[in-house]
């Protein structure tokens, strides 16, 4: 699967503490192998964010990312703690 990030995520990913943006790559890895595996907590979002999905990073953070219309390039758009779901 291919990723595609946009400034907004990467500015954001810049901020993270180093713990949690290593906890990011790993889960980055199980996502292009499978967007759904359970460990990642896949979601779909609601309100104003109802076209995007989300995963988990650690336990307080999330990717939130949508998909291309065949499913196989992810837009990461933001990451960061429950927050950005604001």
């Amino acid at each position: 699967m291919d990723i595609i990030y946009s400034s907004k995520f990467a500015r954001e990913y810049k901020k993270l503490p180093k713990e949690i943006k290593s906890i990011a790559e790993k889960n980055e890895i199980i996502f292009r192998k499978n967007p759904l595996d359970p460990r990642l907590k896949t979601h779909k979002l609601h309100g104003r964010l109802v076209e995007f999905l989300s995963f988990s990073v650690g336990y307080k953070y999330r990717i939130i990312f949508e998909f291309d219309e065949n499913k196989r390039t992810a837009y990461f758009h933001s990451v960061g703690d429950h927050d950005i779901y604001q």
